[in-house]
């Protein structure tokens, strides 16, 4: 996966902050206010944001290496024509989510829904967390929370037609995400203020479908 596709899958989990902070805010809080009195919070939020981290990390590799095995059976320079340009056309609905101008992406959480409804049970019988190690373990499941810039993001994974460009595309996805679910009290107000200014999020879509654009041109400059 190229280095700006990753720049731009890491610029739609930062500028998606509104997004994060509405879906997972509450269960960070939620979570944090749960931990032993006695006990710094920092170990318990790095070890639920890591498991996050390392799962959609797991959905990237996983994805990448479906979309591997289509190219590898099917062997049509078509099929993988096709793939990168469903990527790129995902890249920019995500760009006109961050600018505001359409919301569209985000109808496909309700394809995974279901798959939550298996897995919050199992989360359920973790809390109270009481050690970093049962952290992680929230975390990694936490990752399967429906949401649809990473479901976007992970269908990006899947054009990139290996395991290591999927892994390598939702890993620059989670980690623009760190920096709003890390910051808590009044300086995640402030930086949830900042990514909702409406220059910012004009700025990043428009750069994220720049990004999109340029790709789809390059690759039609080389079929004519």
């Amino acid at each position: 996966m190229p280095e700006y596709s990753l720049a731009a899958l890491f610029l739609v989990g930062l500028l998606g902050g509104g997004h994060c902070l509405g879906m997972c805010g509450g269960l960070v809080t939620a979570l944090s206010l749960q931990l032993p009195a006695a006990r710094s919070r920092t170990p318990f939020i790095l070890a639920y944001n890591i498991g996050r981290v390392a799962s959609y990390t797991a959905v990237g590799a996983i994805a990448g290496g479906i979309g591997g095995l289509g190219l590898a059976a099917l062997r049509l320079q078509a099929a993988q024509l096709a793939l990168f340009v469903l990527a790129q056309g995902l890249m920019i609905l995500l760009g006109l989510y961050l600018a505001g101008v359409s919301a569209w992406i985000t109808r496909v959480e309700s394809v995974g829904r279901p798959l939550w409804r298996r897995v919050q049970p199992l989360m359920k019988r973790l809390i109270p967390v009481r050690s970093p190690a049962g952290a992680l373990l929230v975390g990694a499941l936490w990752g399967w929370l429906p949401c649809g810039l990473v479901y976007s993001a992970s269908l990006t994974a899947l054009a990139s037609g290996s395991v290591a460009g999927g892994a390598a595309g939702m890993f620059a996805f989670a980690l623009g995400t760190l920096p709003n679910l890390l910051a808590m009290g009044a300086f995640a107000e402030v930086l949830k203020t900042w990514l909702t200014r409406r220059w910012v999020r004009v700025v990043a879509g428009c750069s994220v479908i720049a990004v999109a654009l340029w790709q789809l041109s390059h690759v039609a400059r080389q079929l004519v």
